[in-house]
């Protein structure tokens, strides 16, 4: 191509000489757009649990190990120095069987042993065995006669109690709820061991049916629930897709240290998240940076420095000026998560404060450089200055007692519903959507309580069974 250019302008034909020149240019920006399409699409593929907010599950093959995995250099199981779990011992006047177990021979000279001579002080060697009964569900039938009434002859039949009122009595009812929401047992699952484990038919409508009154038993807590988490100090708050009816929707998920609500809404807006903390919501949120949270003021919030850390290995894996600015970024995460460790055990905010201080600085200049205008910044400069934006909201943990820098109890507390989520596919209705969002609120509360949620649900389906009033959970 140059020769044939240099020739053209030498032999003075300009027209040709232009044309050539045309041409180049085209394919120099067709090249460009190759070249970037390229980078995106590596930059796609290369996505992973580490660096983007993708679950361990939809990891690919090629995905470098997570820290702490394989490859980490540690072994499986506890690690060297980690204080053992083991099962202990009843006291014996729990036990309910004592079996005693006598040598017959000795193990040395094999000697039968006659009367048993006991070693002096020596007590036996304890083992203890824990085992079902036979499980069978109680049957109770209620016979309601009718009476003849001799004054007008009207025939009148006893009235059936209320609790009695279902097939099923409260404890089986919250035993199949238990199974079906904590344990994410499918309603055909559950059917099938009800069967084998109490001995009891349940059709799978039945399940379904038992799981909607226990449903509607919540509301009253529910409603609870929602107020204390919009007066809540601190709240951790997330969101994720749901289905209903095969039509996409989204979950959201408030949690603070003892109190969980789950919200299913139209989308991911601001809306959904006034809606669920409240129009005049005053404590701090911890949140990612979705941009559904913007509405909230900076230094009401505190954003999420493990997903920071994510992004920042993306940026460390990308080329040039994005590489380093990913690396240094990478360095100040860590050094904040040192910080926020030693703070754990000692509890001295000030010294946490002197830890984070020249962090602050370093990542103050590393954002400034970042956020100038330059095709060497293309790929970090949006992240960038979205973080000198919110930049309030990066330090509030450093100062405001109770508050994390992580959303890590949000993360944990939408686990369960996503598995549910992805083994049910979501609701069928409407009312389907108000069940679940009572059901599991209840189940992740009773967990931060570390609450029996078996015996709230006894509770709270005999209170409704009987029109009392139901236990609350607030």
């Amino acid at each position: 191509m140059e020769r044939a250019e240099a020739e053209a302008i030498l032999d003075g034909d300009r027209e040709m000489a232009v044309l050539l020149l045309l041409g180049l240019g085209e394919l120099v920006e067709a090249n460009r757009r190759l070249e970037a399409r390229v980078a995106e699409l590596e930059r796609r593929l290369n996505r992973s649990s580490r660096n983007s907010s993708l679950p361990p599950s939809q990891d690919p093959p090629s995905a470098p190990p997570q820290p702490g995995g394989k490859g980490s250099g540690r072994g499986r199981g506890g690690q060297p120095g980690h204080e053992g779990r083991q099962r202990r011992l009843l006291p014996p006047e729990q036990v309910d069987t004592v079996v005693e177990h006598w040598p017959g021979r000795c193990r040395s000279c094999a000697r039968l042993f006659g009367e048993p001579e006991l070693v002096d002080g020596a007590e036996p060697w304890r083992h203890q065995v824990a085992e079902l009964p036979p499980i069978a569900v109680g049957v109770t039938e209620h016979r309601l006669y009718r009476v003849c009434c001799p004054e007008c002859a009207t025939r009148t039949r006893a009235e059936l109690p209320r609790e009695a009122r279902s097939a099923f009595g409260p404890r089986l009812q919250a035993a199949l709820v238990t199974l079906t929401v904590r344990n994410r047992v499918s309603r055909r699952d559950t059917s099938e061991l009800a069967r084998e484990l109490f001995g009891v038919e349940v059709s799978t409508g039945s399940v379904d049916k038992v799981i909607q009154r226990a449903g509607d038993a919540l509301a009253g807590p529910y409603t609870q629930l929602e107020s204390r988490i919009k007066s809540a100090p601190v709240v951790n708050i997330d969101e994720t897709g749901w289905k209903t009816a095969g039509c996409s929707r989204t979950l959201w998920g408030a949690l603070t240290c003892r109190t969980a609500v789950f919200r299913i809404a139209p989308g991911r807006h601001a809306f959904e998240a006034r809606t669920l903390l409240g129009e005049r919501f005053a404590g701090i949120v911890c949140s990612d940076r979705w941009r559904g949270y913007d509405y909230l003021d900076p230094a009401q919030r505190q954003l999420c420095w493990a997903h920071l850390l994510r992004d920042f290995i993306a940026h460390s894996e990308g080329m040039g000026e994005q590489e380093d600015f990913g690396s240094a970024g990478l360095v100040i995460a860590n050094e904040l998560f040192a910080a926020w460790d030693a703070y754990q055990q000692d509890t001295d905010r000030a010294r946490l404060q002197a830890r984070i201080a020249p962090l602050q600085e370093k990542l103050r200049t590393l954002l400034e450089h970042a956020a100038r205008k330059s095709p060497r910044t293309k790929y970090h400069r949006p992240f960038a200055r979205n973080l000198q934006k919110r930049w309030p909201a990066l330090w509030t943990f450093s100062h405001t007692a109770g508050v994390e820098p992580t959303n890590n109890h949000a993360e944990r507390g939408l686990r369960g519903a996503v598995i549910y989520r992805k083994l049910s596919l979501g609701s069928q209705s409407d009312q389907g959507e108000r069940t679940i969002e009572r059901l599991l609120s209840a189940s992740v509360t009773c967990r931060l309580r570390k609450q029996s949620l078996y015996n709230y649900l006894t509770q709270a389906i005999t209170a409704h069974a009987r029109g009392d009033p139901i236990p609350s959970l607030a």
